[in-house]
């Protein structure tokens, strides 16, 4: 009956978590002809989608709320509305402590809350990025719990989630989806119920295979960023252009994929997931010390940026104890509001204290909130930019004049390479990975 509901979408689709993954999934398969059920334990997001309003970038709000008036898409905060779901997609978060712990407990919750409500021919997925065997050894026993046997009763499977924030080019409708089930006939399920929102589906043999999918994507692009990271500390040293050196080896049409270095890494998924990894891989007395290091190095890079500042105005005979520090962007990517583990939150924590002023602009971020300060937006302009002894930029947004920055700033610390295209008023200019040209710091 499940597979004939999948076929003919009436199978009603339930999703736990309507954060950046949850909420434009719950999207997708709306907009495919399912009507989908959101479950969120935060009573506002659970308002702005009955609403119609979006508060997620890659989910407009005209189609949220076109969606919602036809009824493909109502949310709630009772996990009881899931009860005549046929699917349910678990998308909640997947922390780790301050120690770099994987913290599993809302996929552990979650399940709990789920496995009262459960009924025969009922296929759960889990999507949360997590260390692998975590959907045999944790969810399934708390599952069976309801009495339901999975692979018999009930049907069992991993996706990852792959959502870029931002990227306009693959969303959740066109980005292929990986699969693992435990058993043929969930793996088969989850392949045929992903075929018909997303299309392009591939199915592995576990889901163990599916978790250490999603850690081998992440673990990959941080191992590499770190590996730049550690190119541009040496290059400043060396006085070369990191930045020219990339451009050069990304000219080679094999061999070659190019990455580039910042002020860290920040989102969800990357400086996260090798911990996931690192973790589990401990209990089978085998040590990631090469996973290890490139998290090591990249969460070392805002110390390397806040040691550049100082040095920097020092370099230039300002004092920094007296200096006005202006940042450019403090979200963890260009061209999006997320300010999840942000390099700029790190920065700003060691640098409030060695400078006299710290303030920033960004487009998508009004107020920003650390452990015992509280700043606000302000508008860049030729004011603020005369007024700094410095200008930092973290976030490399598209919407900056950086032609207009560069002219006004009196110096720019530029960690992203967001001034290349500029070429009047280079000489005020430390780029990261470039050497240091202000008397040769």
């Amino acid at each position: 009956m499940l597979r004939q509901k999948i076929d003919n979408k009436s199978a009603v689709i339930g999703i736990i978590g309507l954060g950046y993954v949850g909420l434009p999934l719950a999207c997708s398969f709306a907009r495919k002809g399912f009507k989908v059920i959101g479950i969120d334990r935060k009573r506002s997001r659970v308002n702005s989608v009955n609403r119609g309003e979006s508060y997620i970038q890659d989910t407009s709000s005209s189609e949220l709320r076109n969606l919602t008036r036809k009824g493909m898409i109502r949310t709630s905060t009772d996990y009881k509305d899931l009860k005549n779901c046929d699917v349910v997609q678990i998308c909640v978060p997947t922390p780790v402590t301050e120690n770099k712990v994987p913290d599993i407990s809302y996929i552990v919750a979650t399940s709990k809350k789920l496995s009262s409500i459960l009924h025969p021919d009922e296929l759960v997925i889990l999507k949360s990025t997590t260390f692998p065997l975590t959907t045999k050894e944790v969810v399934l026993p708390i599952l069976e719990g309801s009495g339901l046997k999975v692979g018999k009763d009930l049907f069992l499977a991993f996706s990852p989630e792959r959502v870029d924030p931002g990227n306009k080019k693959y969303t959740v409708g066109n980005t292929p989806v990986v699969v693992g089930g435990v058993g043929e006939t969930s793996t088969e399920l989850a392949y045929l119920l992903y075929k018909k929102v997303v299309g392009n589906v591939h199915k592995v043999s576990s889901t163990e295979a599916a978790e250490l999918t999603k850690l081998l994507e992440n673990t990959f692009r941080n191992v590499n960023i770190a590996l730049l990271n550690e190119f541009a500390m040496m290059t400043d040293r060396m006085g070369i252009n990191i930045w020219e050196v990339i451009d050069a080896a990304k000219t080679k049409p094999f061999g070659f994929m190019p990455f580039y270095p910042g002020p860290g890494v920040g989102g969800h998924c990357i400086p996260i997931d090798p911990y996931y990894l690192s973790w589990k891989a401990k209990e089978y007395d085998f040590h990631t010390d090469f996973i290890e290091l490139s998290a090591e190095t990249n969460e070392g890079m805002p110390y390397y940026v806040a040691n550049l500042v100082i040095s920097t105005l020092s370099n230039t005979g300002v004092c920094p104890k007296d200096a006005k520090l202006h940042i450019l962007g403090v979200t963890f990517k260009r061209d999006v509001g997320d300010m999840r583990d942000s390099p700029s939150l790190k920065i700003i924590e060691i640098l409030k204290n060695k400078v006299s002023r710290i303030t920033y602009s960004d487009p998508f971020i009004n107020t920003l909130t650390l452990k015992d300060c509280t700043y606000k937006a302000v508008a860049l302009n030729e004011k603020i930019l005369k007024e700094s002894d410095c200008s930092l930029i973290i976030t490399d947004h598209s919407s900056f004049d950086y032609k207009f920055i560069v002219k006004k700033a009196r110096l720019i610390i530029d960690t992203r390479n967001a001034t290349k295209m500029v070429k009047e008023g280079r000489k005020k200019i430390v780029l990261l990975g470039c050497g240091i040209p202000l008397n040769g710091l």
